[in-house]
């Protein structure tokens, strides 16, 4: 078993015993809840007759099924207006912090728990959503949970659950130009597999890593999941540091320069002992995009649709379902496919530098004939940034909608949804069967730069094309 990381640092500090099961009994540092996941666990508590243990330590938003367009209260979806009241009722009563709509706070959650600084070194972080992996970007060890783990955490502040193992994925070398921390992930996905990382922990490594932005290292620790990993991380360093200080909840004064203090020693140590090491070459990888119905199945944009005898013998039958579902046959180029909607946002690509990546593709062009374009800001502080920036007015003169914070379109829990056998080029984390609102609805996932490419060719394109950066001959 692995010894020395980061993961076994945090995990051990914060173990409070064994359980009969063999299970860690886990305390959870900072536990995040949306209107989606949580109604149910505090229904649970009160059947009980149990309080919330440390209302202090969790924190809500509204996100999942927030509309982007017309957010007057209340909703036109009752149903969506049932959660936000469940929610808003459920938080008054036991005293925890909600980022409403308007506070100038909310948005996704994976968004603005980072932003405000209550994402930190050395945390663990649970939450009701898949992709709370986002948070190890900081060298925490943040798990999505299910909703009985909600109750769980609310009555407990604990969790009960088997230790991972560690896997160090080392990413070297400098990306060439047109190729994002997006593109990274969906590699990694693609060479491990979305049931590679099943019973790991990813600790996420190498010069390339080292070199990202923390908003890129959010991107890629967000899809940590995709790839079967629980979790993933990075070891926190100066950019970090950098990046968190003077945000709301971060210490400040002497108490700062002790807390770095204190997250440095938590960095995996030089000699430390994985249970798997995988090392990667930055300069393999291509501006990538999905052609299936799994993260996993990516092929750089340049690249045609795999052969089935191409394909290992355990995905073949995914594979297959894919070409039918899709409507893709192997050995053609994905470069060229039609699209209908582009979508920027996401907890994976819906901040600042993500909107300002596509702005540059953006600016001067204009959307395609016939292509629904929107772009979603994940806060309501992205928002407010990416307008002080003039970004929204790059979207709107190119022909994009610039729309509220929200999860929108990742998962179409709102009005923003595909019709019918619509083709979504998408800078989500998901590409499942329906997964943006229709049952027949087609994903293809990408870098925002590459929504927004195929927004104004109205096709899937090459983003180094749009950015005169060169690109590689076959």
């Amino acid at each position: 078993m692995s010894q020395g990381t980061l993961f076994d640092k945090v995990w051990d500090l914060h173990t409070v015993g064994t359980l009969p099961s063999g299970q860690t009994q886990l305390f959870i540092g900072l536990h995040l809840i949306h209107e989606v996941t949580s109604p149910q666990a505090f229904a649970m508590l009160r059947e009980r007759g149990l309080k919330v243990m440390f209302p202090q330590r969790t924190v809500a938003t509204v996100d999942h099924i927030v509309p982007t367009e017309n957010q007057a209260r209340p909703f036109l979806d009752t149903l969506a207006e049932e959660m936000m009241q469940a929610l808003e009722q459920n938080c008054k009563e036991n005293g925890i912090t909600l980022h409403n709509i308007g506070s100038g706070n909310q948005g996704i959650v994976h968004v603005i728990a980072p932003e405000q600084g209550l994402t930190q070194p050395g945390m663990t972080i649970a939450c009701g959503d898949s992709h709370t992996s986002t948070h190890g970007a900081f060298g925490a060890i943040a798990f999505g949970i299910g909703t009985s783990q909600v109750r769980d955490v609310l009555a407990s502040q604990t969790l009960a659950l088997g230790k991972l193992k560690v896997r160090r994925i080392e990413v070297n070398g400098d990306l060439h130009p047109g190729v994002y921390a997006k593109d990274v992930v969906l590699h990694i996905i693609r060479t491990l597999g979305v049931k590679g990382g099943v019973g790991y922990a990813y600790e996420f490594a190498g010069s390339t890593i080292d070199a990202m932005s923390m908003e890129e290292r959010m991107t890629v620790c967000n899809m940590a999941i995709e790839g079967g990993a629980r979790c993933g991380y990075v070891n926190p360093d100066a950019i970090t540091y950098d990046y968190l200080r003077g945000r709301d909840f971060v210490p400040k004064g002497t108490a700062w320069e002790q807390a770095v203090a204190w997250w440095d020693s938590l960095r995996s140590d030089a000699d430390a002992v994985y249970d798997d090491v995988v090392v990667l070459n930055a300069a393999d990888i291509p501006p990538t995009v999905t052609w299936g119905i799994t993260p996993g199945q990516g092929i750089g944009v340049d690249e045609v649709i795999p052969a089935l005898d191409s394909l290992p013998e355990g995905d073949r039958a995914i594979a297959e379902e894919a070409y039918a579902y899709m409507d893709l046959q192997p050995g053609t180029p994905l470069l060229g496919t039609p699209v209908d909607v582009c979508f920027i946002g996401s907890c994976t690509n819906g901040r600042i530098s993500d909107l300002r990546e596509a702005a540059k593709v953006a600016e001067g062009r204009s959307v395609a004939p016939g292509i629904k374009a929107f772009v979603v800001p994940g806060s309501e502080r992205v928002k407010q940034q990416a307008e002080a920036e003039g970004l929204d007015k790059i979207f709107e003169a190119a022909g994009f909608e610039w729309r509220e914070a929200g999860c929108s379109m990742c998962l179409a829990m709102n009005p923003d949804k595909l019709q019918g056998r619509q083709v979504s080029a998408s800078s989500s984390n998901r590409n499942f069967k329906g997964r943006q609102g229709s049952s027949s609805g087609r994903t293809l996932l990408m870098s925002p730069a590459m929504v927004a490419t195929a927004a104004i060719e109205g096709k899937v394109g090459d983003v180094r094309s749009l950015l005169g950066s060169p690109v590689p001959v076959a």
